[in-house]
């Protein structure tokens, strides 16, 4: 039973970061790369507020939330003076600088080595240490976060950004302002990423580098490439399949060393599969360019 939780609070974790970077790739077209960075973010600036300066799980989410996104909408200014191809490599090269930073910056993430020992969630002063707890506690938060950003994906700002995403000229010679809007967007969507950066580092109680790699975007990528884009659901069906994919390698047997490594060939041959029948995605409602 432990088991099945852990992968429920793993879903809740993934879940946000689909939805949030839903908000770029299906509702604004613009492919990244860079969705760990701000997934990162969020995990280190929560844990060093809650380490280093003694705040508290909430508030530590609140600031790691505003300090996320606005480092988001500053690196929105020199990325989105690119589109296409040009954009995608410019979220490349931010991940790679992301990774280089907090792999070398020993003195406040403690580079290779990691940070241990983080505290476990404080909710109005109830310590969260079982994982029902850590369950009942993500799944609302999730609720909020998915409540919001469906608002949002309906909103005005929402409409405008599948009008700019499917005809860029059209909506801005109707007067919407192209920068403004993607700016917006990739500020949102770093912020909410936080949160789920925020969750993993006090579920794991310890994070380093190597979970917000180049590999960890692609993967966050992956699951709305599977699921697709540009609506509410897309993002849900392709969380679940692909968080639950490895895990059902686990029962055919294969020892753990063979299983890593068919499931990339079964992560490689799905996106070959999907791009030439479905390359919107199995319920999406954009098709990536």
């Amino acid at each position: 039973m432990e088991y099945i939780i852990h992968l429920l609070i793993m879903i809740n974790i993934y879940l946000i970061l689909a939805y949030a970077v839903n908000l770029l790739v299906g509702y604004s077209g613009l492919l990244t790369l860079s969705a760990a960075v701000f997934y990162g973010i969020g995990a280190y600036s929560t844990t060093l507020f809650m380490i280093k300066l003694g705040v508290s799980f909430i508030p530590a989410i609140f600031l790691s939330i505003i300090v996320s996104g606005v480092i988001a909408f500053f690196v929105s200014f020199p990325a989105l003076r690119f589109r296409g191809d040009h954009f995608v490599l410019v979220t490349l090269g931010l991940q790679i600088i992301f990774f280089t930073v907090i792999y070398n910056w020993v003195s406040l993430t403690n580079g290779p080595y990691g940070i241990s020992g983080i505290p476990n969630p404080d909710v109005f002063g109830i310590q969260i240490t079982s994982l029902y707890g850590y369950l009942v506690l993500f799944s609302a938060i999730l609720a909020i976060v998915m409540f919001i950003l469906f608002r949002l994906y309906s909103s005005p700002f929402g409409l405008a950004l599948k009008s700019l995403r499917d005809n860029e000229i059209a909506a801005e010679s109707l007067g919407k302002n192209t920068f403004k809007y993607f700016a917006f967007a990739f500020a949102i969507s770093g912020a909410i990423s936080a949160i789920a950066g925020s969750f993993y580092a006090t579920y794991i109680t310890y994070i380093d580098p190597t979970s917000f790699t180049l590999d960890e975007s692609i993967f966050i990528l992956l699951i709305l490439l599977v699921g697709g884009s540009g609506n509410k659901i897309g993002a849900f069906l392709g969380t679940v399949f692909m968080v639950l994919l490895p895990e059902a390698l686990r029962f055919v047997g294969l020892p753990d060393n063979i299983a890593a490594n068919m499931r990339q060939i079964i992560y490689g041959l799905i996106l070959i599969i999907l791009m030439y029948f479905r390359p919107q995605g199995i319920l999406g409602d954009f098709k990536l360019k």
